[in-house]
């Protein structure tokens, strides 16, 4: 799969990236916190524990920030995003 998305349970801003994608035919590898390791892996690879959390396998990107999210899968899909700025994530302690 192209897209992995990390996410968290009931985090509004993960909910906005993964309804923008159901829209727009979009789909993710979900890792979910909940599931064991997640949260480590995660660190690992962005050096926080924020959600959501995208990694385009094929490009080698990866990106905090749901409004960040949504534009750069908009323009990778070619259509226009009409969502708001680059701030929104839901960080874990």
């Amino acid at each position: 799969m192209r897209y992995v998305l990390y996410v968290k349970t009931g985090c509004p801003y993960c909910k906005r990236v993964l309804e923008f994608a159901k829209k727009n035919g979009i789909e993710f590898e979900l890792r979910n916190r909940d599931d064991a390791g997640v949260s480590e892996e995660l660190i690992a690879r962005g050096g926080k524990r924020q959600f959501p959390y995208l990694v385009d396998t094929e490009n080698g990107e990866e990106m905090y920030e749901s409004g960040d999210i949504i534009a750069y899968l908009a323009k990778q899909a070619g259509i226009t995003a009409q969502e708001g700025s680059g701030e929104g994530t839901c960080a874990v302690e």
